[in-house]
């Protein structure tokens, strides 16, 4: 649990300054939980230069609630989370000092999201909170305003968790959480996970990850760890202290986070990963007469083929159905067998019995236009499907027939600006399994909307 904070001061000497406004957003890692935002009167003139920049004003704070008037909701609604702040020393340092002045020891663990964004947004021209999030598409009201800077630096680290492929941030969390024996509540877990589609993770007492794996019901997946027999499983149900999850929304996107992270990570209660998850192929070539036609082959790399599958059958029923969606010939593809004409044709006007009926520039179209629809080779796309939420959208980005990423939006620009779509792209390892994850998946949703990217 994460307490997302914001506090303005009056600004003046170290250590003496005072808290005008502060903005606390409590956030369970995927919806804000509780929220606490208020003025506060400091007891102290504010700076001018400090009235300047936040607006805040003398006037404006004479009815504000003293601190030691609000003292108790901040406890209470920091209770057990990690302090998130951009320039996490400073809020943290500030609020100290205040509840010292009280007699108070206040103390909480805390993350800071100017160091994470250097670790894992290295490529941005400055760290700033104004900065940062301009780059990133974020949206932003009231800046140096508690609340506005709050609500920004809550869609900041967001994005940092997403872009966490190895996890840090959570294991260091956890390793925190879990110091001493855990309590029932904790062991007893499944109820607090939801039945959404998303990446779990199974974690020891160190934050370690023993197992992850993906669902498109996060809950009833994790149950059955929970009550499957046999050793290794019981081995696992014993050594998990916690287990988190990342709600996808969608299960293309789950697919590839699961297939980037169990590289990264390689859990010990994982299989070892496939270097190759397909079996076989289907390939474009001539006939005698010049006529393009599907064969199946077994591969083991994609080595020219178009579309990659899990057995023959797979394979099969996709020529049969491209041979529907295109009007294209049975028997030249090797569906129909017959001596004569194809069961579909009531005269010789079957291709495979009189291939000259029709020229062979124009068949040769629709076989390409077919490849064309189910195929990445080269393209440079963007595949949108549901995000985590109500207003979001998921962006699986492919350059030139290769994956490179995925990532949020929910606002047009960031998925009409290349800069800003790449920016907000936590960036990925693309090769044959990740073609043949997103291929498969396009070739199951019909209503996906993939848009294509002018060349950059």
């Amino acid at each position: 649990m994460y307490s997302i904070l914001d506090i303005e001061t009056t600004g003046g000497k170290f250590n003496e300054e005072g808290i005008t406004e502060i903005a606390i957003h409590k956030f369970d890692g995927h919806k804000v939980v509780d929220q606490f935002i208020s003025l506060v009167n400091p007891e102290k003139e504010i700076q001018p230069f400090v009235v300047k920049l936040t607006g805040i004003n003398n006037k404006m704070l004479q009815t504000a609630p003293k601190f030691h008037e609000v003292a108790k909701r901040i406890v209470e609604i920091t209770e057990d989370t990690v302090l998130i702040a951009h320039n996490a020393q400073f809020d943290y340092r500030i609020l100290r000092n205040e509840f010292r002045r009280l007699g108070y020891n206040f103390e909480r663990k805390t993350l800071c999201t100017v160091e994470l964004s250097k670790k894992l947004i290295p490529e941005a021209e400055s760290h700033s909170l104004g900065k940062l999030v301009r780059s990133l598409g974020i949206a932003v009201s009231d800046r140096h305003r508690a609340n506005g800077d709050a609500l920004a630096t809550l869609q900041l680290f967001k994005i940092l968790l997403s872009k966490d492929l190895d996890k840090t941030i959570i294991k260091s969390v956890i390793r925190k959480e879990t110091e001493g024996e855990l309590s029932d509540r904790q062991l007893d877990i499944v109820d607090s996970l939801p039945s959404e589609t998303g990446v779990y993770y199974m974690h020891d007492k160190d934050g370690e990850i023993l197992y992850l794996g993906k669902s498109t019901n996060i809950k009833k997946r994790v149950n059955q760890h929970f009550t499957k027999s046999g050793g290794r499983s019981r081995q696992l149900q014993k050594a998990t202290k916690k287990v988190t999850f990342e709600r996808t929304g969608n299960e293309l996107v789950a697919l590839l986070k699961e297939n980037e992270e169990l590289k990264r990570n390689r859990p010990k209660y994982n299989h070892r990963p496939k270097a190759v998850i397909f079996s076989h192929g289907i390939y474009v070539e001539k006939n005698e007469a010049g006529y393009k036609t599907f064969k199946i082959r077994k591969t083991t790399e994609r080595n020219g083929s178009f579309a990659t599958f899990n057995s023959v059958a797979g394979a099969s029923n996709f020529i049969y159905k491209l041979t529907r969606e295109f009007n294209l010939c049975d028997k030249i593809n090797g569906i129909s067998e017959a001596k004569g004409n194809c069961s579909n044709y009531d005269d010789d006007a079957c291709l495979g019995a009189c291939i000259s009926k029709e020229p062979v520039e124009e068949y040769n179209q629709r076989v390409a236009q077919a490849v064309n629809k189910y195929s990445l080779n080269q393209k440079n796309v963007v595949i949108v499907d549901k995000g985590r939420e109500i207003g979001e959208y998921s962006a699986v980005l492919i350059k030139n027939g290769d994956f490179k990423g995925i990532g949020y939006y929910n606002l047009n620009h960031q998925i009409n600006n290349i800069h800003i779509l790449e920016s907000i792209i936590v960036p990925m390892r693309g090769n044959h399994n990740t073609t043949h994850i997103i291929e498969t998946y396009i070739r199951k949703k019909h209503s996906l909307k993939i848009l294509e990217l002018s060349d950059q």
